[in-house]
């Protein structure tokens, strides 16, 4: 019987691969889900091919010239909603969402309905996802129990059913004494804490952040501190107990400072930013119809900051402070938005816009573009220890992969969205800046209408 290979040549792209210093215009080949080859196209050596030696080659070519090949972005914070939230998002809508926005790999919180504070949970997401996802999904198991706050989990049961970080996100770890256990655990599991950094007792009532526009607005206010406590308690445990502890969703200029004087002082910590949080500020939450005097869709947990704080956060990426951008895509009905500010929930949907608002970064020389690559993927894989695994294009490893063009413009309509949740800030957003193709595992799991392939070339390999 023939062996059959089917080869996928994305040919003359611009390749940046952060995690191996990469940045040529060349071929990248891939064959049977792997990265086989990347090739300088000044280099005219000819392709490899893997062995044993196929009798046939089907060869889908995919023309790349004008366009950025990188590795597949890895998101470290998403909500997927199912089970129990199926009205807002699926695994199945959600994961195409990530491919759309250049996702391969997304990393779900455990705020779902029942919560992922069991094995048998985080078994049913892994078979959920295996049957429909687009993208590959790796499950963030709970801290305490239902996400009370009250009692740990198995966590050990949930390390070995695979779960790649421990968090309540949604909800913070109040009890210290709780939370240090928490953290000793995940030590020995050689697992990080993702923290949800909020004290409560500032925050609950709280509708955007605190200060000259919710004076102005008349709105109750969810001041820094709510956050920069928090992340001050959890840095001092994290010295405690020299477990690796992740920030999520930093949101503050004091946050920044608190995490650039830990790392300093050589504490295990990692910390995450939104797009969000670096493209929008407080006053994006003004509505743009007379009729209604706020925007729902810009309601978020944590709440958009002041433009102190952006530039804060914008300097934490290229000093290293924060490591990783991840979109913390929190889908919603139109219900949950359509209603009173006071009354919507928090949240954004995040996947399918954050390229392009990303992208204002770069076009504005606020970051390179290498530096925004490198925090979309090799640096979000090191946070959950895949690096030689994700986040690269590195020969042998998963051909995850994304394809994207710099100079295209397009306008969001989130009526358009693949994910169930419309609910973001950016609908009407003139974007320069757009996914064209993404390759999880090998497999083209969204292309752009535009992009030339040519499929099902077929040659006879010649043995002997």
């Amino acid at each position: 019987m023939n062996r059959e290979a089917i080869f996928l040549l994305i040919r003359g792209g611009h390749i940046i691969d952060p995690s191996q210093g990469i940045d040529q215009v060349g071929d990248l080949l891939v064959a049977e889900g792997k990265i086989v080859q990347v090739r300088d196209t000044a280099i005219q050596s000819p392709l490899f091919s893997p062995t044993p030696h196929p009798d046939e080659i089907k060869t889908q070519h995919l023309d790349a010239r004008g366009l950025v090949v990188c590795p597949g972005f890895v998101d470290l914070h998403c909500h997927l909603r199912e089970p129990g939230f199926e009205d807002k998002e699926t695994i199945a809508t959600g994961t195409k969402a990530a491919a759309i926005g250049g996702f391969t790999t997304v990393c779900c919180m455990a705020n779902t309905k029942p919560p992922l504070d069991t094995p048998a949970a985080v078994d049913w997401i892994k078979q959920k996802a295996s049957r429909d996802s687009s993208v590959a999904v790796l499950p963030i198991g709970c801290i305490t129990k239902e996400r009370k706050g009250e009692e740990l989990t198995d966590m050990t049961g949930l390390a070995e059913a695979g779960v790649v970080a421990f968090s309540d996100d949604g909800d913070p770890v109040a009890n210290s004494q709780l939370m240090r256990h928490a953290m000793e655990y995940s030590r020995d599991l050689g697992l990080p804490v993702i923290d949800h950094c909020e004290d409560k007792t500032l925050s609950d009532i709280g509708i955007i952040n605190e200060g000259q526009m919710s004076a102005k607005c008349g709105l109750q206010g969810i001041p820094a501190a709510a956050e920069e406590i928090m992340v001050a308690r959890d840095l001092i445990l994290a010295k405690l107990t020299k477990a690796r502890l992740h920030i999520a969703h930093a949101s503050t200029k004091g946050s920044v400072e608190l995490i650039r004087r830990a790392k300093e002082k050589g504490i295990s910590v990692t910390a995450e930013v939104t797009p969000h949080h670096l493209t929008l500020t407080e006053e994006r939450i003004i509505g743009k119809d007379s009729n209604e005097p706020f925007d729902t869709n810009a309601k978020v947990n944590p709440p958009l900051r002041t433009k102190e704080d952006v530039q804060a956060l914008i300097k934490g990426l290229k000093d290293g402070v924060i490591d990783a951008i991840a979109t913390d895509h929190a889908p919603h009905t139109l219900g949950d938005k359509n209603c009173r500010l006071e009354l919507a929930a928090f949240g954004i949907s995040g996947f399918e816009t954050a390229l392009g608002c990303l992208m204002a970064l770069v076009q504005e020389g606020k970051i390179d573009l290498t530096m925004l690559l490198s925090k979309l993927t090799c640096e979000p894989a090191k946070v959950i220890g895949r690096s030689g695994e994700l986040g690269t294009l590195k020969t042998g490893a998963p051909a995850n992969i994304t394809i994207l063009d710099p100079d295209q413009e397009w306008i969001v309509d989130s009526r358009n969205f693949a994910s169930k949740g419309k609910n973001t800030p950016y609908d009407g957003y003139k974007f320069k800046g757009k996914v064209m193709a993404t390759i999880a595992q090998g497999k083209l799991v969204y292309t752009d209408d535009s992009l030339v392939i040519t499929r099902s070339e077929v040659t006879k390999q010649s043995h002997g």
